[in-house]
């Protein structure tokens, strides 16, 4: 299992940006998808989580301007990012939790991170 996120890159205060993230390999579900963020010289924190049904929970500091969505039958999640703020700088991971995939003759479960994709705001 593969995590592939994308859509980061430099942006000017009070702009968007959406980050997307697809899952890959024999999946046969998953159940929370989110973003994590970590600015230098702080820890990584919990942005955006999705539940399989469609739950959503936000970090206070995003609250009103990122939205959270997925597409289950494509294994993907998205991040709409707007009113973007320098203090949203840093480096933006998905996760994947409770990934159940085919493994041999059978079924193994797993948590899974992508690569992380840098967000700058600039003034």
């Amino acid at each position: 299992v593969q995590l592939q996120a994308s859509g980061g890159g430099l942006v000017q205060a009070g702009r968007s940006l959406r980050l997307s993230c697809a899952a890959s390999g024999n999946i046969f579900s998953i159940n929370d998808m989110g973003w994590y963020r970590q600015a230098p010289g702080e820890e990584r924190e919990l942005v955006a989580l999705i539940t399989s049904d469609g739950t959503t929970n936000y970090a206070d500091s995003v609250e009103g301007r990122f939205t959270i969505s997925r597409d289950n039958r494509k294994s993907t999640v998205n991040l709409q990012m707007n009113s973007l703020k320098r203090d949203d700088t840093a480096v933006y991971y998905c996760k994947a939790d409770g990934v159940t995939y085919l493994y041999g003759f059978g079924r193994n479960i797993g948590n899974y991170w992508g690569q992380g994709t840098q967000v700058t705001v600039s003034s």
